[in-house]
């Protein structure tokens, strides 16, 4: 499988998709103008990923904002992972949250919530200038 390397931009996430080295990453903020357009291609790969995902398998999610269109998108990902799971594979949700965004905290519990798949919420300090 080919990987997948989105830099972010002012309305969209930075994603890194990349089965041969295990590395499964989406951050920053999700708003693009057309939500079905940019993430298709996520969810056609992670589609193909799914038909032989390695034993385990680790999603880093770091959002600082989404919309709610993002946020069904990122759900139907999440949903994915939990099929991954549902197959005997090992499968860990690491959300990061900054410590001061108490939304971003509570949105990440809703969704450990909403999906079986081992979650592990990660506060981290912001740095403003």
């Amino acid at each position: 499988m080919e990987p997948i390397k989105i830099d972010g931009s002012q309305d969209t996430p930075t994603i890194e998709l990349d089965a041969s080295a295990g590395k499964f990453e989406m951050s920053g903020k999700s708003f693009p103008a057309d939500v079905a357009q940019f993430f298709q291609p996520i969810l056609d790969w992670l589609d193909d990923y799914a038909e032989s995902p390695l034993e385990k398998t680790v999603l880093v999610l770091k959002m600082d904002y989404f919309n709610t269109a993002s946020s069904k998108v990122i759900l139907d990902i999440l949903y994915r992972f939990e099929d991954i799971a549902n197959d005997g594979h090992n499968v860990l949700i690491k959300w990061y949250y900054p410590d001061d965004d108490e939304d971003m905290q509570e949105t990440g519990e809703e969704y450990d919530d909403i999906v079986d798949v081992e979650f592990e919420h990660i506060e981290y300090a912001v740095e403003y200038d």
